[in-house]
């Protein structure tokens, strides 16, 4: 069970890192909004990226890690641990409130305004945020990676 868990963290936040990498790429080659029928292109691959492979990496990444706290008493009084769990759990409300939910919703937009159901002037006000997000949420994961593979005794939790 411990090694189906560690494999299935890791996967996890391959999926996590490389959905978020494929994002940000995504954001610096997508056209303005002015040149329409690229930019709700762009805007519906990254929602779709944003739905199926970030959201559901997270979740696995976050399920398995709080599975492998529980399962491992080592991990308990682990502080490094403890930190991952705390970043984890900012992970996924940042990754539902300003990952997935603001490019789901910027999909749904472009789609209307190259449908003529929308003003393209709507679009896009959220791509600064976005990308900056990213960023943080990048680096974040990337310290995530860095505590579990050199467990650093940062914390020592009493048992």
């Amino acid at each position: 069970m411990r090694r189906l868990l560690k494999f299935l963290h890791t996967m996890g936040a391959a999926g996590v890192l490389g959905a978020m990498a494929a994002l940000v790429a995504m954001l610096s080659v997508a056209p303005a909004p002015a040149a329409l029928p690229g930019y709700a292109a762009v805007r519906g691959a990254m929602g779709a990226v944003a739905t199926w492979v970030f959201l559901p990496s997270l979740a696995l990444c976050l399920m398995s890690g709080l599975l492998a706290m529980a399962l491992n008493r080592a991990f308990v009084g682990a502080g490094w641990a403890w930190i991952k769990l705390a970043t984890g759990v900012l992970m996924f409300e940042g990754g539902l409130v300003y990952v997935q939910g603001p490019m789901r919703r910027e999909a749904e937009q472009s789609a209307r305004a190259l449908a003529g159901l929308v003003d393209p002037a709507v679009l896009a006000v959220s791509l600064p945020g976005e990308r900056g997000t990213l960023w943080v949420l990048l680096a974040v994961s990337a310290a995530n990676v860095v505590l579990g593979i050199w467990r650093p005794r940062v914390l020592r939790i009493p048992t």
